[in-house]
């Protein structure tokens, strides 16, 4: 077989081999994203009662998936037409305004002037990563801040743009609520015109919010400090079912004089999950400035994947525009967080029924998908093995996951991991 390689030509050949056999040798896996974790840990147990709250999609009261009825509607209306008849630098065009209106408002200055720069993004990941290259090319030295806890993705998305990441304190452990005085204290000391994410509702993953009030002590604050706020905004409409009052502390920043900048997914709220359909939008001074930053996102964006897909974004600008299928998808977000609503209070009453002596008034009290549970990461290990219930370490359960047939034995085997060693013994 290799007879015909001589001295010279097996030097060349094993020389080569050595070469191509060691390009990656040096390539260490990644550490395993939390969430994904869960998923596949859930996936690989057999049991039939197992319960995933790691997931990070609405469910119904059966575990499954939904699609919208206005999402289906939309999707019949595609059929009816041909897309090579589509503009799609038309549908590109309205998808942004139309979701810059549902972000910033109706009646925002912003909108009415057009000063504001926006493109599709693939989700609110892609909008978030597309923003992190912008800061990096025209805040080269610039940091940002996250909050304490925040979405274990943030701080790979502005890792990969080489930006520099500080936290900022949020959440008090002890009272599982907003820490809104080392919160402010932070954003004080902070350099001036550093940049902030902020979750401007239903908080991943504690479930926590500041009220209006301290929206506003916020946006001030910011306001002294020439701070830049940045939004990333992936459950509107899922904190208190109106899309409207979730949007809130966005008008709020607006209404001062920030210019903010907003990643909104369609992922959660649509349930369009797989089809990938996001906004990134950052509000200017002029129309000029405005056309100036959308030329340098278009070429961020297209460096990154070229175009967006037109049939998740023609699905969305259909509901956005269509007064119809608007008012009913403002129901069906209503009822869903509704259910999650009533989940809540299911499991919170199941817990004081059983004489758990811990507080679970922070159930009811966080807001959105997701509940800081306050579980520790032994708790979530013990829940998993004894239980098979699944959730991140950190003690987030996905509140979409609790069920009216499953939150019994949730609620009672929440208790019985959480029980302490005299109150087992006094149990015997």
């Amino acid at each position: 077989m290799w007879r015909h390689i001589n001295g010279r030509n097996a030097a060349r050949f094993l020389s080569t081999s050595a070469r191509t056999a060691g390009w990656w040798d040096h390539v260490r896996p990644a550490p395993k994203d939390p969430i994904l974790s869960v998923s596949e840990a859930f996936l690989a147990d057999p049991f039939i009662h197992k319960i995933n709250l790691g997931v990070g999609t609405y469910r119904d009261d059966e575990g499954k998936p939904v699609v919208p009825q206005c999402v289906r509607d939309a999707e019949a209306k595609i059929k009816e037409r041909k897309f090579e008849e589509l503009n799609s630098c038309a549908v590109i065009s309205k998808f942004v305004r139309d979701s810059v209106k549902l972000a910033y408002g109706n009646d925002s200055y912003v909108v009415r002037e057009e000063s504001f720069a926006g493109i599709p993004a693939l989700s609110g990941t892609s909008a978030c990563r597309i923003f992190a290259e912008f800061q990096r090319h025209f805040h080269p030295h610039s940091q940002i801040y996250l909050p304490d806890p925040t979405w274990s993705n943030h701080r790979n998305i502005w890792k990969q743009a080489e930006i520099p990441v500080k936290m900022f304190r949020y959440y008090n452990a002890d009272t599982k609520g907003l820490d809104f005085a080392a919160l402010m204290d932070d954003a004080k000391n902070a350099p001036d015109g550093s940049f902030f994410l902020l979750h401007p509702c239903a908080h991943n993953p504690t479930g926590v919010d500041p009220t209006e009030e301290q929206w506003r002590e916020i946006s001030h604050q910011f306001k002294v400090k020439n701070h830049f706020p940045f939004f990333d905004m992936a459950y509107q409409g899922f904190a208190s079912g109106d899309l409207d009052k979730d949007a809130q502390a966005i008008r709020i920043f607006l209404e001062d004089g920030h210019l903010i900048s907003c990643a909104q997914s369609f992922s959660k709220n649509m349930g369009l999950s797989g089809h990938t359909v996001g906004c990134l939008s950052i509000s200017c001074t002029d129309t000029k400035q405005a056309i100036a930053v959308k030329s340098q996102l278009q070429q961020i964006a297209h460096a990154m994947f070229s175009s967006p897909p037109i049939h998740s974004t023609l699905l969305v600008t259909m509901i956005l525009s269509d007064p119809d299928m608007m008012t009913l998808w403002r129901k069906e977000l209503k009822a869903m967080a509704k259910r999650i609503q009533t989940m809540r209070t299911d499991l919170r009453q199941i817990l004081e029924d059983l004489d758990s002596p811990l507080n679970w008034e922070h159930i009811t009290t966080q807001v959105g998908m997701f509940s800081y549970s306050g579980l520790t990461p032994d708790q979530v290990k013990e829940l998993e093995k004894g239980f098979h219930i699944y959730m991140t370490p950190d003690g987030r359960i996905s509140m979409a996951g609790v069920t009216t047939s499953n939150v019994s034995y949730l609620a009672n085997a929440i208790h019985q991991v959480t029980r302490t060693d005299e109150e087992v013994l006094r149990a015997c």
